[in-house]
């Protein structure tokens, strides 16, 4: 697996697995009790399936429970966000598809760990 990286974050970490033209899949790791900001994205969607842990995703507002083998789809545009409520390690895998895959086509509304 040659050039597999792992970014740290304050909400836990996550790996990119493949980066293609086409798309992008990361394994997302979040630490109990912690959660990613509440943002969106303006030239790409996710696919999101949850592999270990639970999960509450909130999705244009509404928050969906998701255990192990589930999965959500967030379409381009929507505000979405996903938190651990559990006591244990929160593993998912987020596919990507769009026009570009940047880690600066983030827009944060809110935020636990003041990147706004």
């Amino acid at each position: 697996m040659g050039n597999v990286m792992k970014d740290h974050r304050p909400w836990g970490s996550f790996t990119v697995l493949e980066e293609q033209p086409t798309h992008k899949v990361k394994r997302i790791e979040v630490m109990p009790g912690q959660r990613l900001s509440y943002q969106k994205h303006e030239k790409r969607n996710e696919h999101w399936v949850i592999v270990a842990g639970q999960a509450i995703v909130t999705l244009d507002g509404k928050d969906v429970s998701l255990s192990p083998g589930q999965s959500i789809d967030v379409p381009q545009g929507a505000l979405h966000r996903i938190s651990n409520p559990g006591k244990g390690l929160l593993t998912l895998i987020e596919i990507q598809h769009g026009a570009y895959f940047g880690e600066d086509d983030i827009i944060r509304l809110e935020d636990d760990y003041g990147r706004i």
